[in-house]
């Protein structure tokens, strides 16, 4: 099993090598940092779906916040846009809490009856038209301060890897609030509960301007502690080492740069492989794959299943939050339009399927793997294809099928996932 498994991580190993000779190897290490951030995300996915048979489809809202929590905290303030509305708004939002806690203590104190319900509906609706007030007023005010450029609060200003222990943090929050309500209902009801909470996220990042500038985009966020090309370029010590190995400096640059992210990213995945690994052979491991074989028995035992389900659930999500933030900080810039059900749930369920659920080194297989073909396809795609058609006439459906050859990654992942569904239905590397 462990010269099996060596020799399928060589493989996947020698498809970026390969990806780096023909192709060239800034492509090649940008489409290994994402394939590690995705085998991030599928360890996460793994842990709910491998370790508890949690079927969730909200994936893409973790990615979002951890993003988002980037965004917060690590982005410049804006003092001005603060000073406009940010106070009214704090009041705005501390208003619902305080109106959503006052329905809760009228339900809990009341006795049942027609004046429980009347002072329930009234403490809402009156509680919701006051909370408008104030939150419109505060947030108009702030989207109306410099819309070009900011229109919203901005950060906080702290490093990155603070803002990925927030992105952690939020998506874990979130998690915590849909496993307190979704939890409960059976498993494909879980999935269409999940995946409406993960769009709702989405929108409101793409319409609350005052909190992330929506569909505007958050651009110029700070790098993780790694070096600007331009920086490097005018390094002398980079400049050396540059001539030293006969390599063009702006090349050289933007290679070192993902080298950088590389181990990054790296060292972080190495860490949850070997958290993962000493949690999923532990006595809580060992746990929690009785609950998903048979929830019965265990709650039989004494174990609190819906306990044991709400703590895996929030621990996948603050895995995926993680890599969202991490890859929002590798990008940059935050791009509310770039997430979408496709990239990242869908996406990432297949990289488990095909990596294998229940296996942490058959999830990051699969990540690798599912992500270099995800993106090469988009690469090579109209290259291969204008060799294909080399014998058809210029135009007509010869440009057809150029322009159109990014979209067979669709069906190269289709036909990925059937073959290994057929000849491994447990992934490439199955649980044991």
């Amino acid at each position: 099993m462990a010269q099996r498994n060596f020799l399928l991580f060589a493989a996947v190993g020698l498809l970026f090598v390969l990806t780096g000779i023909l192709m060239s190897w800034n492509v090649s290490l940008q489409i290994l940092n994402i394939g590690v951030l995705s085998a991030i995300m599928a360890l996460g996915v793994n842990m709910q779906w491998g370790y508890a048979g949690l079927f969730s489809t909200g994936i893409m809202g973790s990615v979002a916040l951890g993003g988002l929590a980037v965004v917060l905290v690590s982005s410049q303030p804006n003092p001005e846009n603060w000073a406009a509305g940010g106070p009214q708004l704090l009041m705005s939002l501390a208003l619902g809490v305080a109106v959503i806690a006052a329905a809760i203590i009228a339900a809990q104190k009341m006795a049942l009856g027609r004046a429980r319900n009347f002072t329930i509906a009234a403490i809402l609706i009156l509680g919701f038209f006051a909370y408008r007030y104030f939150f419109d007023q505060a947030s108009l005010a702030i989207e109306t301060i410099n819309p070009e450029n900011a229109g919203n609060l901005g950060g906080l200003g702290l490093p990155s890897y603070i803002a990925w222990i927030v992105g952690a943090l939020m998506a874990a929050a979130a998690a915590w609030v849909i496993g307190k309500t979704a939890l409960g209902l059976r498993s494909d009801y879980l999935a269409i509960a999940t995946l409406g909470i993960a769009e709702i996220t989405l929108a409101v990042m793409k319409n609350e301007d005052w909190l992330a500038r929506g569909v505007k985009n958050v651009i110029k966020l700070p790098r993780p502690g790694v070096p600007y090309e331009v920086d490097l370029q005018q390094a002398p010590w980079f400049l050396s080492f540059a001539n030293n190995i006969g390599a063009d400096p702006i090349t050289a640059s933007t290679i070192f740069v993902k080298l950088v992210y590389l181990v990054l990213f790296g060292a972080v995945l190495l860490g949850l492989i070997w958290l993962s690994e000493r949690a999923l052979h532990s006595p809580w491991g060992r746990m929690m794959r009785a609950i998903r074989d048979n929830e019965d028995a265990a709650r039989a035992m004494g174990k609190n299943v819906k306990a044991r389900h709400l703590q895996i659930f929030i621990l996948g999500a603050a895995v995926v939050g993680l890599a969202g933030a991490m890859l929002t900080s590798m990008e940059g810039q935050l791009t509310p339009g770039n997430y979408s059900p496709l990239r990242f749930t869908f996406l990432i369920w297949v990289m488990v399927i095909v990596g294998g659920s229940g296996n942490n080194l058959g999830s990051v297989l699969g990540g690798l793997l599912i992500a270099w073909l995800w993106l090469i396809v988009e690469n090579a795609g109209p290259v291969i294809m204008s060799y294909a058609t080399y014998f058809l006439p210029d135009g007509g459906l010869k440009s057809h099928l150029v322009e159109s050859a990014a979209q067979l990654r669709l069906l190269t992942l289709g036909v990925i996932l059937l073959v290994v569904l057929r000849f491994s239905p447990k992934g490439l590397i199955p649980e044991k």
